[in-house]
């Protein structure tokens, strides 16, 4: 190979004549064979090395009298030669396919060990198992990225950068060689670099907007953590004083076995100086953090290992000291949280019998919760199932301004994907039971925690597995109707409100342990129609929509307290969302009960509500269910036949006929428009005249 670039071009340009006067030897113009010849002797004596192969000279005779068997057999030969050449040509390519095959394989399989040595932390081992795997495979993009992901985690960052390069060569879209490229620059603190490779992915992928603001934002706080260690370095730099007396503080605090009275001093002190970005930035830079949970006599205090005045006073030092330090400052949250003893102590003294101690704990809890990136920092260090039922003890009890600062950190976690996937298999001791204590208690002196809690365990059932575990709770149900009945005056409205719509999310699931009350919730919603707040009105009629398709008995026991006469006249002069909820109702209602239709003809013959909706409403879920409601009141003697002169047959023809978006309107309403005529031939005898069994066969597929 050609030692440096020019020899490397002299010899890549040799090749390209070589091959041209290859093809000239090949030509049947001897004029050009010639003309070949003499190229090759220029191009022979130009080479470095002398050539020891010779040009033989002799005259050949280019024009011999060709015998007649040759050129009878010219054009066979030539076939014949073409065949063979495609067949060599056919084998090459299924070997190099072979080959390469087998070397994917090779190279896949060293690639799976070297994802197990990542996965045990051994990066060393990793990344010499992803180079065995490029050494069979160059062209694997995955091993680079792979490699490269490694190498980071040995802060080996110019190599990562090359491996995610060579990744782009192999894929130009790759999107992990760029999240690791950004990294591996984050790593170098080249910050423009950084977001120059995170920006790029979503020009790749738009729709990865969410992950790619996550990296930028990563990339800002490294930036911002840079310019304030500067910062504090040059200030400490210069003697000013704010600045030295943090590393005077921390150096005497660092001494062991002091009176606990001495450290109470420092730690006072201490806080004061460290109320602004350069005192926080020192604190860190000078090993604040390992001073404080390395000393013995502090770890007994945050640990409640000693429990008299002295100590609680410590204590309470010790965490305003960590809430002064971290607030506003993400890298101090970020190493707290990293601290064993600080985020054991902060949970745990949370049960503390002591209020300013709670208080402290809580205001260290709420800096966190004020932030995405302080929620993270909760969610991946924190023991989430004893946060949760400290917090729920702080709820719970009778220090009102505590259980509401308790609450609003509950509710901020409890909208977080990454907290609630924690606390799926947690929640019945840690929420479900505490829940159905506050529940029993409702006064006027817990309404607005209890308003805050109930938001709380709503923005919990967001999550499908949590919603299933709650919806299938005895104590959950038995809570809801204590609640309910408990909440009848005026004055727990907004707690009403919030509670219907927390069951009605949970009533969507279909639960034995719902089933069971199902008659005594019915009960309950059905008073509340009578309610004069729309809202609670329009929330209550949800649960029984949801609740009443799962107890046929339920069904029986509210058609018998009129809800059919109740939800006729509601609908009159309700929004879509009511109108909504009532129709289901009505639908379900009128499935299972023959007195169920028969009060709804009772009430409206001619069945004008339902009609209406049809003719008006935009809403599919509304067009789907009047549509079944008709159908089932048309299996009624006698209202077939009230409904000739009406637009029946033209307003279920419009949607059978496809109008509607979804199918299921035009099944239900093609059913409505058979067993109309089927019961009444006369309704049969219009439907020809608007051309309408077209309609219903093509419909036939859809009833199947």
């Amino acid at each position: 190979m050609a030692e440096n670039p020019e020899d490397l071009d002299r010899f890549l340009s040799n090749v390209d004549k070589i091959g041209n006067l290859l093809e000239d030897f090949r030509s049947s113009d001897v004029g050009v064979q010639q003309k070949a010849i003499a190229k090759a002797d220029t191009l022979i004596t130009t080479l470095d090395e002398p050539c020891r192969t010779k040009v033989n000279k002799t005259t050949v005779n280019t024009n011999p009298v060709l015998q007649p068997s040759l050129v009878k057999n010219s054009s066979s030969t030539k076939s014949a030669a073409h065949k063979h050449f495609m067949k060599i040509m056919e084998r090459d390519a299924t070997d190099r396919g072979m080959t390469r095959i087998a070397k994917l394989k090779e190279a896949t399989a060293l690639k799976d060990k070297g994802n197990e040595a990542y996965a045990q932390e051994d990066y060393e081992t990793a990344v010499k198992y992803y180079s065995d795997g490029l050494a069979v495979l160059r062209d694997m993009q995955p091993l680079y990225t792979n490699r490269a992901q490694a190498y980071i985690k040995l802060k080996r960052y110019k190599e990562a950068i090359s491996d995610c390069e060579w990744a782009l060569k192999c894929n130009e879209r790759c999107i992990k060689a760029y999240v690791h490229m950004g990294k591996a620059y984050l790593g170098l603190n080249n910050y423009n670099e950084a977001k120059s490779c995170f920006e790029k992915i979503q020009e790749i992928e738009p729709e990865k907007g969410k992950m790619v603001k996550e990296y930028l934002d990563l990339v800002y706080l490294e930036e911002k953590k840079d310019s304030q260690e500067r910062n504090a370095r040059q200030k400490l730099d210069k003697g000013e004083r704010k600045a030295t007396v943090v590393t005077q503080l921390l150096e005497k605090l660092s001494r062991p076995d002091q009176m606990p009275l001495y450290y109470c001093g420092g730690l006072a002190s201490l806080s004061q100086a460290v109320t602004d970005c350069t005192g926080q930035t020192l604190f860190r830079l000078n090993n604040g953090f390992s001073i404080i949970s390395s000393n013995d006599v502090l770890r007994s205090c945050l640990l409640k290992k000693t429990d008299d005045l002295l100590s609680q006073e410590l204590c309470i030092s010790v965490l305003k000291l960590w809430r002064i330090i971290c607030h506003e400052n993400e890298e101090n949250q970020k190493i707290l949280m990293k601290c064993p003893v600080a985020r054991q102590s902060v949970v745990q003294l949370l049960t503390s019998e002591h209020a300013d101690v709670v208080k402290e704990c809580l205001e260290i809890l709420s800096l966190y919760s004020n932030t995405s990136h302080g929620r993270c920092l909760v969610i991946d260090n924190i023991n989430l199932h004893m946060l949760v039922r400290n917090l729920m003890r702080c709820i719970s009890e009778s220090r009102q301004q505590q259980g509401i600062i308790a609450v609003c950190i509950l509710e901020t976690f409890a909208a977080e994907d990454g907290f609630r996937s924690k606390l799926r298999n947690m929640l019945k001791d840690s929420v479900v039971v505490p829940f159905k204590i506050i529940l029993g208690n409702i006064s006027k002196a817990n309404q607005n925690v209890l308003t805050s809690l109930i938001s709380a365990i709503g923005f919990l059932a967001e999550d499908e597995v949590i919603r299933q575990n709650l919806a299938h709770e005895q104590a959950c149900w038995e809570a809801f109707l204590t609640a309910i009945k408990h909440c009848g005056a005026s004055e727990y409205k907004y707690i009403i409100y919030l509670l219907l719509g927390l069951i009605t999310k949970l009533s969507t699931i279909t639960s034995s342990t719902l089933q069971e009350h199902a008659v005594s919730l019915c009960d309950c919603c059905l008073d509340l129609l009578k309610n004069a707040d729309g809202g609670i009105v329009t929330r209550a009629t949800g649960v029984l929509s949801n609740v009443l398709p799962q107890s046929s008995e339920a069904v029986q026991h509210a058609v018998r307290r009129k809800i059919i006469q109740t939800m006729c006249w509601l609908l009159k002069g309700k929004g879509q969302i009511f109108t909504k909820f009532a129709i289901k109702t009505l639908t379900v209602c009128t499935a299972v009960n023959d007195m169920a239709r028969e009060e709804l003809v009772k009430s409206d013959k001619k069945l004008s509500t339902l009609r209406h909706l049809l003719s008006s409403s935009c809403d599919e879920v509304i067009l789907g269910n009047a549509a079944l409601c008709l159908a089932h009141c048309f299996e009624l003697e006698g209202v077939a036949t009230h409904l000739l002169g009406t637009d029946i047959v033209q307003l279920l023809l419009r949607l059978a006929a496809g109008e509607a978006k979804k199918t299921a309107v035009q099944r239900n309403a093609a059913i409505a428009l058979g067993k109309l005529c089927r019961l009444e031939p006369r309704h049969g005898h219009k439907l020809r005249e608007l051309h309408g069994l077209e309609v219903i066969h093509s419909c036939a597929k859809l009833i199947t």
